[in-house]
């Protein structure tokens, strides 16, 4: 097969992207010993052709980009999951951030191989680590 290799990398990759958002472990999902309170407002997600989606997220306690942009990749994977497929790759994101409120408009392509690409993600892997830092998906 030879893809085993490459998954885990990309997996694992993702996973410990993941892991550094949420900053450390604690009682609370989303909340962590760093003091780290997110507040996870939503996801909107509009299907703009076959695979490709959008994925509107807003939250506040983030701490930066890659928080907002780590709930945009939750909600990707857990949607790929739900179309039955197995896998993702980021196209964009943009980023605007107001008044303690992040708003992220990502778009991923859903396909059920392994795509190419560099940006791409292991549903079932992130949805996992998503889970485990108590971030939601869709």
């Amino acid at each position: 097969m030879g893809r085993g290799a490459p998954l885990a990398v990309l997996a694992t990759g993702l996973a410990a992207g993941l892991a550094g958002c949420a900053g450390g472990a604690a009682d609370q999902p989303g909340a962590t010993s760093a003091g780290f309170r997110p507040d996870y407002r939503g996801v909107e997600t509009r299907l703009l052709s076959g695979d490709l989606v959008s994925f509107r997220v807003a939250m506040s306690g983030a701490r930066g980009l890659p928080d907002v942009e780590a709930y945009a990749a939750c909600a990707a994977a857990q949607y790929a999951l739900i179309r039955g497929y197995g896998f993702a790759r980021h196209v964009r994101t943009n980023v605007d951030e107001e008044g303690g409120v992040w708003r992220a408009d990502a778009v991923y392509t859903i396909s059920p191989a392994l795509p190419r690409g560099i940006a791409t993600i292991d549903a079932e892997v992130v949805v996992a680590a998503c889970s485990e830092q108590g971030i939601p998906t869709v």
